[in-house]
């Protein structure tokens, strides 16, 4: 089926029926295509590329339930010969003059048809299929990557000669290639930017010939309840380019699987399956949103990135050259629809907020909020006991969209309630770094080994080390202050023991791994750098190492730069520490007593 029309559209549907008879009864075809959906093994759950080496790692809701068929949209289910078709069509128009209720029943079908013909047309030369080739680190052995993978996904041309996708298309990627429609040649794409937290990326092709016949996509507006989309890609199954039809079911802020991060997104009824992801979302002539992740368990539930999250990517990229992130106030808020609650902290009726449990240090709202703070509105606009907005006609989200959508550094105006007397203070926003890391694409694991020891900073992607069910497999101490602690000042890092690479200097520690390390020498360690710095720097013949569980480490200082080398050479690793913890000038005394 290809989805239901709105009243409007079904007006100008009538419209053009009048105007031209033969308009929506051309002589085009399409044939059903049924795409294969399976489950993806990947440690994200989303409408990713067709992975074929790959680990499973649940994360999140959003990941695929086990095989379905979806078929795409056929443009035409009448078996009547196209100038059979036409005439019809045309007497048809004719009558409906004196049967408005055939008119209507006829245009809504007919405009369905016209839209999925228009969005092939567009993405004919619009659309191309992406082809990554990945690799992502090892974080139980951080100075290797895993073996390679392969996957496929979809993307649109935007003005400037750019092509957007998603972000989990080519993340951790070591080669990409994209191909055009209707093209046997595979093009070379470089990454511009990405935006791992919207799940979005833009890739740039040098080569001229894949710009001949390109046209680019405008991007449109947010689409209305029950509006229809078409969403344009190459999905697994088959080779060549799939329209599917769908109808808009909810607008409000969801959970990004790949970033982990919460703005709002689009749901429709159209399946997107692996290697949707990237395609546009068609309404009319104008793109409404970036497929890039299903919900498991429910039958046709897709999610779209829509326009506002899609601009604020761009812009930013555009302004600065790479990727800026989303703005956060840096709160915990508690909702206060219990009368009781709001009577403790003196609301007077008619006056509506939400309760500040916890504040981001980090954070310039740190500066100005306390805690059982209540914030009754955000620039002006009001917040319900539910934390809930005004959107559009009778319908709410939760204020976070509106910080969401700030800019870096920009000003809001926010009204508080601080022992029954108002407050106004005006915040500056940015985006907040979390002690622990919720993922790392793109990026090298950091690492520095003394004496067998390998030290690490605490990630959330080295607990998915642990497998699937890391939440209850991993190490419970650490999975815990994942999940809940803050940062007390910019830069900090939970810094743990990983392993010990077994040896004569380290024999009896080999139990003390997955703890954090607390001190050096007596001294609070900061990050996985300041470590460093402190251990290289010690002018003690030992070097104490304080533990999580009150456990300690001493090692002979010169006894442990010689069992370094040692070590490094019986497993084969390059480099007793990762490239961003060697200092520009000067280099590091560890590693050169390594290179030697």
């Amino acid at each position: 089926m290809l989805g239901v029309r709105s009243a409007a559209a079904a007006r100008a549907a009538v419209r053009r029926l009048r105007s031209s008879a033969n308009h929506l009864c051309g002589s085009s075809s399409s044939s059903a295509i049924a795409s294969h959906h399976s489950r993806f093994n990947n440690p994200i759950r989303h409408a990713n590329a067709v992975s074929y080496f790959s680990t499973t790692n649940n994360v999140g809701d959003f990941r695929f339930s086990s095989i379905k068929f979806y078929s795409a949209c056929s443009a035409s289910n009448s078996s009547t010969p196209p100038d059979t078709a036409a005439s019809s069509c045309g007497s048809s128009v004719e009558n409906c003059e004196g049967d408005a209720e055939a008119a209507a029943y006829a245009a809504t079908r007919n405009a369905a048809m016209d839209d999925a013909y228009y969005a092939i047309e567009l993405a004919l030369d619009s659309v191309v299929k992406i082809f990554t080739v990945a690799s992502s680190p090892s974080y139980f052995l951080p100075w290797q990557n895993k073996s390679q993978r392969e996957s496929m996904g979809s993307g649109f041309i935007i003005s400037g000669r750019r092509i957007l996708t998603n972000a989990h298309v080519v993340a951790d990627h070591t080669f990409v290639l994209v191909r055009k429609h209707g093209s046997p040649n595979k093009y070379r794409a470089e990454v511009q930017a990405v935006g791992h937290e919207c799940d979005l990326a833009i890739l740039v092709v040098e080569n001229e010939e894949f710009w001949e016949g390109m046209n680019c996509l405008e991007l449109g507006d947010i689409p209305f309840l029950q509006e229809a989309v078409a969403v344009v890609g190459y999905p697994q199954g088959g080779d060549n380019i799939s329209v599917t039809k769908g109808v808009v079911s909810r607008v409000e802020p969801t959970q990004y699987v790949h970033g982990a991060t919460q703005l709002l997104a689009i749901q429709i009824d159209a399946a997107i399956n692996p290697g949707n992801s990237g395609g546009p979302a068609i309404m009319g002539d104008k793109v409404a949103g970036v497929a890039f992740q299903n919900l498991s368990n429910a039958e046709n539930i897709g999610y779209i990135i829509p326009v506002p999250v899609i601009k604020h990517f761009i812009e930013g990229v555009e302004e600065t050259g790479d990727y800026v992130g989303f703005c956060s106030m840096g709160l915990s808020c508690q909702p206060t629809e219990n009368a009781q609650l709001r009577e403790h902290f003196h609301m007077p009726p008619g006056l509506t907020g939400v309760l500040v449990s916890r504040i981001n240090p980090t954070s310039d709202a740190y500066r100005v909020l306390k805690k059982d703070d209540i914030i009754l509105s955000f620039d002006g606009v009001p917040i319900a006991n539910d934390g809930s907005v005004p959107f559009r006609n009778r319908e709410r989200i939760t204020f976070d969209h509106l910080v969401s959508m700030k800019r870096p550094n920009d000003t809001a105006r926010v009204k508080v309630l601080r022992d029954g007397k108002e407050h106004e203070f005006t915040i500056t926003l940015r985006p907040l770094q979390p002690l622990v890391p919720v993922h790392q694409f793109d990026k090298l694991p950091s690492y520095f080994i003394f004496a067998g020891l390998v030290f690490v900073p605490l990630t959330q992607p080295y607990l998915h080390e642990y497998g699937e069910d890391w939440y209850n497999t991993s190490p419970r101490r650490l999975c815990e202050r994942a999940l809940r602690e803050l940062p007390q000042k910019t830069g900090q890092q939970l810094v743990i023991l990983s392993q010990v690479l077994m040896d004569d200097i380290n024999t009896g520690y080999e139990r003390l791994s997955d703890l954090q390390v607390k001190k050096v020498n007596g001294i609070e360690v900061d990050n996985l750098k300041h470590l460093r710095q402190l251990v290289e720097n010690s002018s003690r013949d030992n070097v104490r190492f304080d533990l999580d569980d009150d456990r300690v480490i001493v090692l002979n200082y010169n006894s442990a730069k010689m069992a370094t080398t040692r070590i490094l050479k019986r497993h084969r690793i390059p480099s007793a520490m990762s490239s961003d913890l060697v200092d520009e000038e000067g280099g590091s005394n560890i590693e050169l007593a390594c290179a030697k």
